[in-house]
């Protein structure tokens, strides 16, 4: 009997994007309020969700119509300033002030409402190649097909949060991190492919072979009509395709991830510049200076 040796899964571009830009979820915050309130959080490089345990409230985002949250509902928000508020209307109090470094639950005169929150930092300053290429703004209704998972994960976290036991944080923030990944999955599931960008390429049966391809063997010497191939499109058609759908040209995409997961292995390791270099796919140590000085002006001995 002849056994065959089962193939590796390509790498998913998400879980890999996920993994060396370092993302977790680093604080959880909790809001209960009620009767009028309103808090305005600044712009930063962040990804912060917001989910709702109880009652409703508005999300108010710069040029866009506000947004009603219901229960079971949770969004997603980029490096933009956002007001939560019971009504729109209401000039919002500074909402930092409220959270401080030991305080990470905020109450305004009762429970109809309670939300929960949670900041996504990364690693090595590396926020912008996932920030760039996600909404600012994104949410995931209760009543959407995929969120049964996100549904579950939301009455963890609130028993989790209720029960208030050793080791309580860690299981928090480990379930908050699932969650905004599932958050993800269901927005990119059903939301259109204009809306979705990177995230609908990821998904998307021909481009997605694409991107598992790069992720999977970042220092293979790729060329357009190779990753076109892999698609199983036409060199032209592939390249409109890709950049339309993730705002720029297939090589360009991975020049920038190459040079990402470069700046973390120099963070995170003591291997040479040369060793790092070659990894990535650059068989050239001056040509990846000059490209890595150009995208973060610095050259990678710096790191």
């Amino acid at each position: 009997m002849k056994l065959s040796q089962s193939s590796k899964p390509a790498r998913d571009p998400l879980s890999d994007v996920l993994e060396v830009l370092g993302a977790k979820v680093t604080r959880l915050t909790r809001m209960e309020a009620a009767g009028e309130w309103a808090l305005a959080f600044p712009a930063i490089d962040r990804l912060k969700f917001v989910a709702m345990l109880r009652g409703s409230q508005w999300m108010v985002l710069p040029g866009r119509e506000p947004q009603l949250l219901r229960e079971g509902d949770i969004c997603l928000i980029g490096r933009t300033a956002y007001v939560v508020a019971s009504d729109p209307a209401l000039t919002p109090l500074n909402g930092q002030d409220f959270y401080g470094a030991n305080c990470d639950v905020a109450r305004f005169g009762g429970d109809d409402t309670i939300g929960i929150g949670g900041s996504v930092t990364f690693a090595a300053s590396n926020a912008d190649f996932l920030l760039d290429r996600l909404p600012e703004f994104l949410i995931v209704p209760r009543a959407s097909p995929a969120s049964a998972a996100i549904a579950a994960l939301l009455a963890l976290v609130s028993k989790e949060l209720e029960r208030d036991m050793m080791g309580s944080e860690v299981v928090t923030t480990r379930l908050a991190d699932v969650l905004v990944v599932e958050a993800i999955r269901a927005y990119a599931a059903h939301a259109s492919p204009l809306e979705t960008g990177w995230l609908g390429a990821v998904a998307d049966l021909r481009l997605g072979r694409a991107l598992r391809a790069i992720h999977d063997d970042l220092a293979q010497p790729w060329t357009v009509a190779g990753l076109a191939s892999v698609a199983g499109m036409s060199r032209a058609a592939f390249c409109a395709e890709f950049t339309r759908r993730i705002g720029q040209p297939p090589l360009a995409y991975l020049r920038a991830w190459r040079l990402t997961t470069a700046r973390t292995a120099l963070l995170r390791s003591d291997a040479t510049v040369a060793l790092v270099a070659s990894r990535v796919g650059y068989t050239s140590q001056s040509a990846f200076t000059h490209a890595f000085r150009r995208a973060f002006g610095c050259a990678p001995k710096s790191h």
